[in-house]
């Protein structure tokens, strides 16, 4: 048995809510994916993608095996390593009083995560040259979110492909124009004028960086891009 296994997960949601799926992947000594898999999960939201890709990451590994996790979904780590011990004192409600989101999956999370020697790591999405763990992990999320079917290694499933360029020929960067003002839209963030509360159940002071999000103004980090 390894002393220590480096893995990736990931979700994806094709709308958010929209079609999503899971992916995990777990690498060998030269941290080159051996075994990996992804699965469907219907119409769900990002968040929801993200939380079950840990989750099944963290039933595929043995219990007794150190893992380090990259992730790049900030939501989905601090949920469960920042938030998540307040939260259980305040009985599964938010320093707000409101249920927590996605209580079912952070609970069982919780569960998995008991005893266990883990180390999240935090990696950007998307970027050229970066994590190649967390790369596959996003193509295979995705795949499963587009087709709505599972993958894998046991299935003998090949590599997920190459991530989509986009659309190409005359009047392409026209018909993309407002895809590209909506994404720029939810990645607004401005500065806050009045102290307030997050989705998450944290505050925010005056001054600090705040992002719109479904229930009204947060974290940036708890964005969710409705």
């Amino acid at each position: 048995m390894p002393e220590r296994v480096v893995a990736a997960c990931d979700g994806a949601s094709k709308g958010n809510p929209g079609p999503a799926g899971w992916a995990w992947v777990v690498a060998d000594d030269d941290e080159v994916p051996s075994r990996w898999e992804a699965g469907p999960l219907g119409t769900a939201t990002n968040n929801v993608a993200e939380l079950t890709a840990l989750e099944r990451l963290l039933t595929a590994v043995e219990p007794g095996v150190a893992l380090e996790i990259r992730m790049d979904s900030q939501y989905a780590m601090k949920a469960v390593t920042t938030w998540l011990p307040n939260w259980k004192r305040n009985g599964w409600r938010t320093a707000a009083g409101k249920p927590v989101a996605n209580q079912d999956l952070v609970v069982r999370i919780d569960e998995l995560l008991d005893g266990r020697e883990v180390q999240f790591r935090y990696v950007p999405a998307h970027q050229v040259g970066g994590d190649p763990l967390n790369d596959f992990a996003d193509r295979a999320a995705s795949q499963a979110a587009g087709g709505q079917e599972p993958a894998g290694s046991a299935y003998g499933s090949p590599e997920p492909p190459p991530s989509s360029p986009g659309p190409a020929g005359p009047g392409a960067a026209r018909r993309a124009e407002p895809a590209r003002k909506r994404a720029s839209a939810s990645a607004r963030t401005l500065k806050a004028k009045f102290p307030g509360r997050c989705v998450c159940g944290r505050s925010y002071a005056a001054g600090d960086s705040i992002a719109k999000n479904a229930q009204g103004w947060g974290h940036p980090e708890c964005r969710s891009e409705a």
